[in-house]
């Protein structure tokens, strides 16, 4: 049976005849500094690289502790037209993180049994996210930027908006109406995740555009 080491190069440099190389070593002086100037490079760019990398994506992995936020008395909403109301969608922001929801009641004639007994949504259009408006003696929303039209049960009818208007859970205690964390409906008025605007909830849509982590509430 043959040998196969004797096939095999020699480990040392001289016996392989590289420039510069030395009796009975195994690795070039330039090779061996090579090596360690590219690992000290990637072990520099890594203490700078990881934790940038790990400030912006940390916020996508955690999620939100849900917020309900009491808006007032039940017998103020009626099945027939919205209320305006000022709710806080993002806290500890002041200001900025304030929007607006328009509620009104569950009205049997239209509205499908699973939407709930109070109907909140959104006031940020699907198109790009301006604020669209409550017309009443239309029963339409409208967003000034860009045309989207929506009907009475936040539907798209008209313009470039791409899904429904988003909308808010909510709750009652002690008589009041509570307002809670925001979802997305799909054409049929099914809930999913909160997409963010332009991302279509129809067909292939969920699949096409996922819920980011942060936006599963936590219980």
């Amino acid at each position: 049976m043959p040998d196969r080491r004797k096939d095999r190069p020699s480990q040392y440099t001289a016996d392989r005849n590289m420039p510069g190389a030395f009796e009975g070593e195994t690795v070039t002086r330039r090779r061996l500094m090579t090596g360690v100037a590219h690992g000290a490079g990637g072990i520099a760019a890594a203490a700078f690289g990881l934790p940038a990398l790990g400030f912006a994506l940390g916020p996508v992995f955690e999620r939100q502790q849900a917020h309900w936020e009491s808006i007032g008395s039940v017998n103020q909403f009626t099945p027939d037209t919205y209320v305006p109301k000022v709710i806080t969608q993002a806290y500890g922001i002041g200001e900025a993180g304030k929007t607006t929801a328009y509620i009104r009641a569950h009205n049997a004639s239209i509205d499908p049994p699973f939407v709930g007994s109070y109907v909140a949504l959104s006031s940020r259009c699907m198109h790009l996210g301006c604020p669209v408006r409550y017309v009443d003696a239309a029963q339409r929303f409208i967003c000034p930027c860009h045309g989207g039209v929506y009907d009475f049960l936040g539907k798209v009818v008209g313009g470039p908006p791409v899904r429904p208007l988003d909308r808010f859970a909510t709750r009652v205690r002690n008589g009041e109406l509570e307002v809670g964390p925001r979802f997305s409906v799909n054409g049929q008025l099914h809930a999913f995740s909160p997409r963010d605007p332009a991302q279509f909830t129809d067909g292939i849509g969920p699949i096409l555009y996922p819920a980011r982590f942060d936006t599963a509430p936590k219980k």
